[in-house]
């Protein structure tokens, strides 16, 4: 039997270490973990430790990320995200301007740039989830960076799409919003200052009133839209609608 390989980034914690513990309960998944910490335990995990804002090591670890096999599917998950500084224009600074995108737009891109460079003319069931946010089409004061990054994710997905439509890839992309998920990010944003987050009290709601969908639960949705991509048409997802 084939095995199925998943690269997937931001592992470590939240709903990318989710998503790797739901994967590996099938015995055919492979699965390459990438994040700057702790990794899960099991022989059929391989873990990449990587700052992804790092974009020389990214660039050097090419490899490491796609290996060559007889798989019967790849999946790359870019799951690895920044909220960025939680600041309006005139207060960011300019390293942190510069790492939210490298993040959430720049190593996406150059992964999946990889993953076809790689996997294109594989005859496998391939397939791309690049996990975006209802906040790229939305403006939300403080968060410049995240929003318009996320914003490039989707721009990104629907291109690649495209390509892969035209040069007969068969790969399938999709730019999925997790809606609210109990993450460390949540708790990142709860942090912030009402000085320079003027929708703070709705998002401490959220959490007081048990709005956050668990990190578990947003998973088995990735989970089961990757088992029904042909049933689920389009590019830009929202993990709500099903």
């Amino acid at each position: 039997m084939k095995k199925d390989l998943y690269i997937v980034t931001g592992s470590s914690e939240g709903l990318g270490k989710a998503l790797v513990e739901n994967l590996l309960s099938d015995p055919r998944a492979l699965v390459i973990g990438v994040s700057r910490s702790a990794q899960i335990s099991s022989d059929r995990f391989t873990p990449i430790e990587l700052d992804l804002a790092d974009t020389e090591a990214l660039i050097q670890r090419m490899a490491d990320f796609f290996p060559l096999g007889d798989f019967g599917s790849v999946t790359l998950i870019n799951n690895a995200g920044w909220i960025g500084e939680i600041s309006p224009l005139g207060d960011l600074s300019e390293l942190g301007i510069l790492k939210v995108h490298l993040i959430n737009h720049v190593a996406p891109s150059i992964l999946v740039n990889g993953f076809v460079r790689q996997y294109g003319e594989l005859p496998a069931r391939k397939s791309v989830i690049n996990i975006s946010s209802g906040a790229a089409n939305k403006a939300v004061d403080g968060w410049s960076g995240y929003c318009s990054s996320k914003a490039a994710l989707n721009q990104l997905s629907l291109v690649a799409q495209a390509e892969s439509d035209l040069k007969g890839y068969g790969i399938r992309y999709v730019a999925l919003s997790p809606g609210i998920v109990d993450t460390p990010m949540q708790a990142e944003i709860r942090s912030a200052s009402e000085d320079n987050f003027s929708q703070l009290a709705k998002f401490r709601t959220f959490k007081d009133e048990n709005q956050l969908s668990t990190p578990a639960d947003a998973a088995a949705k990735i989970i089961f839209l990757l088992a029904n991509l042909e049933s689920m048409p389009g590019v830009l997802h929202d993990i709500r609608s099903f």
